[in-house]
């Protein structure tokens, strides 16, 4: 099989050459002392985080079905949810993020989001070297304080 013009062909026949096999989707940078490759994940990851850092998000959240069940396979089985709710496509020096989010209620959301690019941008650009092009950023939902109040409030069951 190959992909992305004979990458995938390229890194097999490396692999079988040095006994090391690749990271795939990865980009990778090239020095006298070596090669460094970051996967996809490691920048969705990134950008997961720094979008979590500010204030005003409440959550990231997956999009679509296939990624709700996704999200959850990996509760289910303890696996990491940093990169939840954010994809990227990863060039050689570039990268483009989308981010799927709720926002608290009562913030500015273009401000909020304005926000949450800048840090992607920024944690992006200075961890991996890489060029954030675009960051796109879907607000799905807002979230109330005081539903989830609400729902803490409500009597048990007078019956098991």
């Amino acid at each position: 099989m190959t992909t992305q013009g004979g990458k995938n062909v390229q890194n097999q026949q490396e692999a079988a050459r040095t006994g090391v096999a690749t990271i795939p989707r990865a980009t990778e940078t090239y020095s006298q002392q070596g090669k460094t490759s970051i996967a996809d994940g490691v920048v969705a990851k990134i950008a997961g985080i720094a979008a979590r850092e500010v204030q005003g998000v409440h959550a990231l959240v997956p999009g679509g079905t296939g990624a709700a069940i996704g999200q959850l396979a990996t509760r289910m089985t303890g696996g990491d949810t940093r990169s939840q709710g954010v994809s990227v496509e990863v060039g050689q020096q570039e990268a483009a993020v989308d981010v799927n989010m709720i926002v608290e209620y009562g913030v500015s959301i273009r401000q909020v989001a304005d926000a949450v690019r800048q840090n992607i941008i920024n944690r992006v650009g200075s961890m991996t070297g890489l060029t954030v092009k675009e960051v796109n950023i879907s607000v799905a939902d807002l979230y109330f304080p005081e539903d989830e109040r609400k729902q803490k409030e409500q009597p048990e069951p007078r019956v098991q």
